[in-house]
């Protein structure tokens, strides 16, 4: 059984549901990322993708210099824990159409699978995995 401790993503970027999406979008372009977790002290909120910003916020006409990431931010957090199997994970994110699980040990947010680490570890030569494996061209 490969779990999901085994090929999670680490290097997380995390802001406080008080963040701007302004604040948020120049991070992710900082950090080459496409999301940033959400969270209110120890605790995970919610996940917000530049795709988040983009279809939730910026079409909507709100101002993303006053616009709070809590306001786009999706409240029924769906997580795992570096123990559970891989299969388990991927199941997950197609019964609740997520893209990004965060994983969550004894509490505390440990990293953040997606659909493309998932495609690397379990279809390594997949288109998926192919873009999921490369650089940032951003």
């Amino acid at each position: 059984m490969t779990t999901v401790g085994e090929f999670m993503t680490t290097r997380l970027v995390t802001m406080d549901g008080n963040d701007t999406l302004t604040a948020a979008a120049q991070e992710m372009r900082d950090s080459a990322i496409g999301d940033v977790v959400v969270t209110d002290g120890d605790n995970v909120v919610g996940i917000v993708t530049d795709r988040d910003i983009t279809v939730r916020a910026v079409a909507e006409n709100m101002d993303p210099k006053s616009t709070r990431l809590d306001q786009i931010t999706s409240k029924d957090v769906v997580t795992v824990s570096q123990y559970d199997d891989a299969v388990a994970a991927a199941d997950l994110m197609r019964t609740y159409a997520v893209r990004r699980l965060p994983v969550i040990d004894d509490g505390r947010l440990v990293g953040l699978v997606s659909m493309g680490d998932l495609a690397v570890e379990r279809e390594p030569q997949s288109v998926l995995a192919d873009i999921s494996a490369d650089e940032p061209n951003n």
